[in-house]
This record gives structure tokens, C-alpha cells and sequence, in this order.
């Protein structure tokens, strides 16, 4: 089989795997791989071919990082049914430091009380608090139902 049928063959099945999961990484990898398959159709040597595939998919990766983090938002962080939502308090952690369990949606969870919120730290075990944000895996709670701008 010619080199650029298989360059052509994973840059296609790179790109239909990317339309079921929508972060458009594997579509500029699998362009990547499509500049390997031109550069083997006009006969280039094969560490030509994968210096190609490789610039095109770095160059398109750092694009696409760069466009995700342009385009994040406060509301990205946290779904919006989310924010606001009430959680009680499982236990305390540290409250010194504002980390506790809450309880929300059946499973308890990490979280911290927003910096600032006396109010919120002055709530024990079986208090209610709010959600205002989503730290990777950790809610970030207060006892306001909104963040505040």
C-alpha cells in the first residue's frame, strides 16, 4: 500500500472520530496527517512526510489551545444549572482554610468556601451553602445564592 493511502487513511479516521467528541484536537491531528499524505504523494521521503504531519498538528494544536482559552468563560467553568444551586455541608475538612465535603445531587463533593465569605464558614455540619463556581473537580460555595460581578 503507497504511503499516502495511509497517511490519507488515519487523517480521515482522525477526523471522523473528532465529530463524536468536539474539541477539534484530533481534527487539526488529523489534518496533520493529511499534510503527511500530500508530502508523500508528491514523493517525499518519509521523515519529510511525519516532519509535515508534525508541524501542521502542532501549529493546529497550539491554535485550538489558544482559541479555547480565549473563548472560556466564568459560565464554562461551572453548568449553569449549577450556579446558585443549594448543597448542605457534609463535614469540614479544614475550616481554617475553607475546604469541606457538600452533599449535591445524591454524592458528596469537594469544595471550598469562596475567600472572603465569613458568613459561609460560620456554617456547620447540615448548613446550607450555594454554589458560585467549579474549580476543576472541586464547587467553589458561599452563602450567597450568586457570585457576586
Amino acid at each position: 500500500m503507497q504511503d499516502y493511502l495511509i497517511w490519507t487513511a488515519v487523517g480521515f479516521s482522525l477526523v471522523i472520530i473528532e465529530l463524536m467528541t468536539g474539541t477539534f484536537y484530533l481534527l487539526v491531528i488529523g489534518v496533520g496527517a493529511l499534510a503527511g499524505a500530500l508530502a508523500a504523494w508528491l514523493g517525499a521521503p518519509f521523515i519529510v512526510q511525519v516532519a509535515a504531519a508534525g508541524i501542521v498538528s502542532g501549529i493546529g494544536t497550539w491554535w485550538v489551545q489558544r482559541w479555547h482559552a480565549a473563548h472560556r468563560t466564568d459560565g464554562d467553568q461551572a453548568n449553569a444549572i449549577d450556579i446558585g444551586q443549594s448543597v448542605l455541608v457534609a463535614n469540614w475538612i479544614n475550616q481554617a482554610e475553607g475546604t469541606l465535603r457538600i452533599k449535591y445531587r445524591g454524592a458528596e463533593w469537594d469544595a471550598r468556601v469562596k475567600p472572603g465569605d465569613v458568613a459561609a464558614n460560620a456554617v456547620g455540619a447540615g448548613g446550607t451553602l450555594h454554589i458560585l463556581a467549579q474549580d476543576g473537580q472541586c464547587w467553589v460555595v458561599g452563602s450567597n445564592h450568586r457570585p457576586s460581578a
